[in-house]
């Protein structure tokens, strides 16, 4: 059964990515980036994480491709602009001048972060000690202290992709006209 649930789940993923990537029509793309996205939340179940299963369907599935849905509704695929003109003739410096100072703050907290304190050795030994003083909450403690105390550069940088993916939507939303480069 569990061989099963895994190659009906692995050809969700697979179908769902091919989609992704082959398919012409935005909308279109982001349902099948759905698809993707819940049988990644089946291999979740199959591995008995369903804690990781849930949050890939409720924020993924559920909240960045309805994010990704209303910016292509918001941009309306269907009409074409003119890419020549721009609106906002500062937009372009002040996005470059924004994207250097976000990439130098990003490389002084990298930088501050290696001369921090190292808190004690905190291995999984640490962690399910954790677990067994602790009450009722202590897996949520555990996570977060591993989510933000360790691991907050991977945190921070999945948040930077998200902004990238919706500007990127945009950009994929844009049709430029016959022989016209982006």
């Amino acid at each position: 059964m569990e061989f099963f649930v895994f190659v009906c789940a692995s050809a969700m993923v697979l179908v769902g990515a091919l989609g992704v990537v082959l398919r012409n029509h935005p909308v279109h793309a982001a349902l099948s980036l759905v698809l993707t996205l819940f049988g990644v939340a089946v291999h979740f179940v199959a591995l008995s994480a369903d804690f990781l299963a849930a949050v890939q369907v409720i924020v993924y599935a559920g909240a960045i491709v309805v994010l990704f849905l209303f910016v292509i509704m918001l941009l309306g695929v269907d009409r074409a602009e003119d890419l020549r003109i721009e609106p906002f003739k500062v937009q372009r410096p002040v996005a470059a001048s924004v994207g250097v100072a976000l990439v130098s703050l990003i490389g002084i907290a990298i930088l501050a972060s290696r001369e921090a304190p190292v808190p004690a050795a905190q291995n999984s030994e640490g962690v399910q000690a954790a677990l067994d003083a602790g009450g009722h909450d202590a897996n949520i403690r555990a996570l977060a202290r591993n989510l933000f105390d360790d691991h907050v550069l991977a945190f921070e940088l999945t948040s930077v992709l998200l902004v990238i993916a919706v500007v990127g939507t945009v950009m994929l939303a844009r049709k430029p006209r016959k022989g016209e480069l982006v």
